[in-house]
């Protein structure tokens, strides 16, 4: 095998909240051949407290120039900025400010997860959804808020049934967040949207689009869809779910 095979054909830099282990199994997955993933680890919330909107918050307000800056030397192609709540907790102007203060110091085009799920939804023409996360109440409703300044209005929605921790909601099992679509989804609902980059919904969403007749988006999904233009590659290149027969995604 030659080595373009599995390089050489561009460089996703992603940053990381350090007690995150899905989204680079994740990207792995999906990333199309010949492109490397790099990542950076990010710190700045306490990794034993459940994540609510104020550590989530304060996540998206810590320093990125330290990471960034490490992250530059790979010279990516496009960043991924890998925690979908962080900026949810914030509102569509912050997430906006912080992907272009991001891009400014690494030099790279910056992506967030929770703007790619924006994204994703205009690409699909959805604008009604049925909303489902790992987060504690409180942080879903900034969710549906954050969506709903977008134009994008949560009809359903479902969450755990316990308040989870970090290491609890990335070990939520494929078949967890399975029926934890399920039981967002509704009648009204366009489409399903999976958020969080800690949540194993990739290996899920073709099982559930086919199940609800439905698309469904994904942190993950969503966030390297929306990281293939910077790459100069179609999505048909890649499958997962709808979106990625969506030619078209800003």
């Amino acid at each position: 095998m030659s080595g373009t095979a599995t390089r050489g054909r561009g460089r996703i830099g992603v940053l990381v909240p350090f007690t995150n282990v899905n989204l680079e199994p994740d990207l792995a997955m999906l990333a199309p051949r010949g492109v490397s993933i790099h990542a950076a680890r990010l710190g700045g919330y306490d990794e034993d407290a459940v994540p609510d909107e104020v550590q989530m918050a304060g996540l998206g307000a810590s320093e990125l120039a330290g990471p960034l800056q490490l992250l530059a030397g790979a010279r990516p192609d496009v960043i991924l900025y890998g925690c979908t709540s962080a900026t949810l907790a914030h509102g569509p102007a912050f997430d906006r400010a912080l992907a272009e203060r991001a891009a400014e110091i690494a030099g790279a085009p910056v992506v967030t997860a929770a703007g790619a799920l924006v994204a994703g939804c205009r690409a699909l023409g959805v604008r009604r959804v049925a909303f489902a996360s790992p987060y504690v109440p409180s942080l879903a409703d900034r969710a549906v808020a954050y969506l709903a300044q977008e134009g994008i209005e949560t009809v359903s929605r479902a969450g755990p049934e316990t308040d989870l921790g970090n290491h609890e909601q990335g070990a939520l099992t494929p078949s967890d967040v399975f029926a934890l679509g399920r039981r967002a989804d509704s009648a009204e609902a366009e489409a399903i949207v999976l958020s969080c980059t800690d949540m194993r919904a990739v290996e899920t969403l073709d099982a559930l689009e086919e199940a609800t007749g439905k698309p469904v988006l994904a942190s993950n999904q969503a966030v390297i869809r929306a990281a293939l233009p910077h790459l100069g590659i179609a999505p048909d290149k890649v499958r997962c779910g709808r979106l990625f027969r969506e030619r078209a995604m800003a």
